[in-house]
């Protein structure tokens, strides 16, 4: 758990993905087209990743991919961050984190 908190407090947007997961890809392109950069954790890569994957679930992320963090807070996955674009509020909330600027 620590190890995550340690992670997202890094960057403004955080995704924890596996790279054969579709709906990491997707969101990982809605984030990237706006501009956003997110840091992206393979978690099929990365060594500890199945560490990393089971703190996820312990914090509510349910499936554990994606995991998407802006400003350092659990979004939640794809239908979290779908939901956000959907209603108007997810670039509001990358601009308050700092990760767009226009």
């Amino acid at each position: 758990m620590e190890m995550v908190t340690k992670m997202v407090m890094e960057r403004p947007v955080v995704i924890y993905s596996k790279s054969l997961c579709c709906m990491s890809h997707t969101i990982k392109t809605l984030l990237c087209d706006f501009g956003a950069n997110p840091a992206v954790y393979e978690l099929d890569e990365i060594s500890r990743g199945r560490e990393i994957e089971q703190a996820l679930l312990r914090i509510g992320c349910s499936p554990a991919v994606p995991a998407v963090f802006i400003g350092g807070e659990l979004v939640g996955g794809a239908n979290e961050v779908m939901s956000l674009h959907l209603n108007g509020s997810l670039i509001p909330m990358l601009k308050r984190a700092g990760a767009l600027w226009v």
